[in-house]
């Protein structure tokens, strides 16, 4: 049956959601893993209005690809000129830190910009800058990104975002010494997929979306038809039914000669015929209880006994069809026993009864009914007047 191909459906998606699995664990469908660090940035300065120490720390850095992950400190120092470079891109470029003298460690503050972040950290490396910070550009906000600058030897480099570059940016402009503290941060772990792995994952997504909506085309398929011969199959047994609503039907009577009740019995279901059982008696002669013969005709058409095609033999030869009208076939011709034995039998809703048992005889030749009884097991033919018995080797009267 259709239905009974759901779990089968079920295997098949199960195969398929593994198969999405695998494509996501299989090796090489994960990029490398991007290992950064924050930095804590802190500063230090003299508010020259109120003569307070302004003192300020956040973990808002990070550190460049290519830097050392070590702790700093210095004072800041911007590209110093009319009109400013703020990104001190060219190798020339000289710095301003307010309150550096000698040899003290300085950090150089640069805009993100106007060239690659290794020729900014190589212009301030040369004027002995122990750190290069970053600002990020305005667009940015409060963000901070990656920076690749190999080859910038042992100089540690880190990123801010613009906000706070420009208010330390400001306050150098303005000769306020400020000093700055880098420290690290926490270390961060991002795991991207490659592009390779993505047109894997998605073939193997597509696979399975293909895989099961064919699967679930050929289930309503089948489903369809299986629904269709259903609905034939009925209506083939309700006309089969009518057909077979057109055999005759008999009554078994107290003392009727042509069925002995203690010997004849029903084929089908091995029981001996007791009065007031219903027979259905098909073209063929042999007899049944109808609520035996009448299920096997609907599935078998033929009689058990002899596999005579009961539909056929009526007179109807093509599949029946929905509104199509039956043969009504001639009735059979019954004989009626004689003695005191009332014997009536059925056609559908027609029945007739033997006349009372007769006194004179217009003929003469005698007109008697007999039976001939076969083997046990075996149905009972009427004989017509005249006949003899083989059993006996005399006629019958």
């Amino acid at each position: 049956m259709a239905w009974r191909r759901w779990p089968e459906a079920g295997v098949r998606a199960r195969g398929a959601l593994a198969l999405l699995a695998l494509a996501f664990c299989a090796p090489g469908t994960r990029g490398q893993a991007l290992e950064w660090y924050s930095a804590v940035v802190g500063i230090e300065y003299v508010d020259p209005q109120t003569n307070l120490t302004v003192w300020s720390v956040s973990e808002s850095g990070r550190f460049g690809d290519s830097s050392p992950k070590e702790a700093t400190q210095g004072l800041v120092g911007v590209p110093r000129g009319p009109g400013g470079d703020p990104e001190g891109c060219a190798p020339d470029t000289r710095f301003l830190a307010p309150g550096c003298r000698g040899s003290a460690p300085w950090v150089a503050l640069v805009a993100r910009g106007g060239c690659t972040f290794r020729d900014k950290v190589l212009a301030a490396a040369r004027r002995n800058a122990s750190a290069v910070v970053v600002y990020n550009e305005e667009q940015y906000g409060n963000l901070t990104g990656s920076m690749s600058h190999a080859g910038t030897g042992n100089i540690v480099v880190i990123m801010i975002s613009y906000p706070k570059g420009r208010e330390i940016f400001n306050l150098v402009q303005r000769g306020i010494p400020v000093k700055m503290t880098i420290g690290i941060g926490t270390r961060h772990m991002q795991e991207f997929i490659s592009g390779q792995s993505v047109v894997f994952v998605a073939i193997a997504f597509i696979t399975m979306m293909v895989i099961s909506l064919a699967w679930l085309i050929f289930y309503y398929i089948q489903r369809f038809l299986y629904t269709g011969s259903q609905f034939g199959s009925q209506s083939h047994r309700k006309e089969t039914k009518k057909v077979i609503g057109q055999l005759p039907l008999h009554t078994v009577k107290h003392g009727e000669k042509g069925i002995d009740v203690d010997a004849e019995n029903c084929a089908v279901c091995i029981e001996n015929f007791k009065v007031k059982d219903v027979i259905r008696i098909l073209p063929c002669k042999h007899i049944f209880h109808r609520i035996c013969i009448d299920p096997w005709l609907l599935d078998h058409r033929t009689c058990p006994m002899c596999k005579l095609d009961v539909i056929k033999a009526l007179g109807y030869w093509g599949e029946p069809e929905d509104g199509q009208e039956l043969p009504s076939p001639e009735p059979a011709p019954v004989s009626v026993s004689s003695g005191n034995l009332s014997v009536t039998f059925q056609d559908e809703d027609r029945s007739s009864t033997s006349s009372p048992p007769l006194s004179t005889r217009s003929e003469s030749v005698p007109r008697c009914t007999a039976s001939l009884k076969e083997d046990a097991g075996e149905d009972t033919a009427l004989l017509e007047p005249g006949q003899s018995d083989p059993r006996r080797g005399g006629p019958v009267c």
